[in-house]
């Protein structure tokens, strides 16, 4: 794989910006014993406004519900940049926690998460590669349709 992390995700058309605010009290990304931890992100742009809201299988359709999960993990990316001062720090992605936000009777949560799963293997190839859970839920916070939260192993 050529380039950095932030130069594969320019080529797919997204571009790291200041990590969202908290939208309560907590902080976006902890680092310990070797690991970080990313809060609950959701489908934010560079610019830190929500692209997207809705119930996925409702409002919004099973693509436009992965393109959201895509932009949840760019989210928790820009989270890590900001706390690793580099990407090129992330030794592996260990896990991801995926909630769907889906209307009566949706239950494709997993092609759902895909969208981020695919983005991450694309941009850290096979450091991008982890453990995953998607759940499926009736709502997400200021009616979201996608959150995402990464546990990375980190290098010094």
């Amino acid at each position: 794989m050529g380039g950095s992390v932030e130069d594969r995700l320019r080529d797919l058309g997204y571009r790291l910006g200041s990590p969202p605010d908290p939208l309560g009290k907590y902080v976006r990304c902890v680092v310990s014993n070797g690991l970080a931890f990313t809060a609950g992100h959701g489908p934010f742009d560079a610019s830190g406004e929500v692209k997207a809201r809705g119930q996925v299988g409702g409002e919004l359709s099973l693509e436009e519900g992965r393109e959201a999960a895509r932009l949840a993990a760019v989210a928790c990316l820009a989270s890590l940049k900001a706390e690793l001062g580099s990407l090129e720090r992330i030794d592996r992605i260990v896990k991801l926690l995926g909630f769907v936000n889906c209307a009566p009777g949706f239950s494709d949560t997993s092609a759902v998460i895909d969208g981020a799963s695919e983005l991450l293997t694309e941009v850290l190839g096979a450091r991008g590669v982890h453990a995953r859970s998607a759940i499926g839920t009736t709502v997400l916070p200021r009616n979201i349709p996608v959150e995402i939260e990464l546990i990375a192993s980190v290098g010094v």
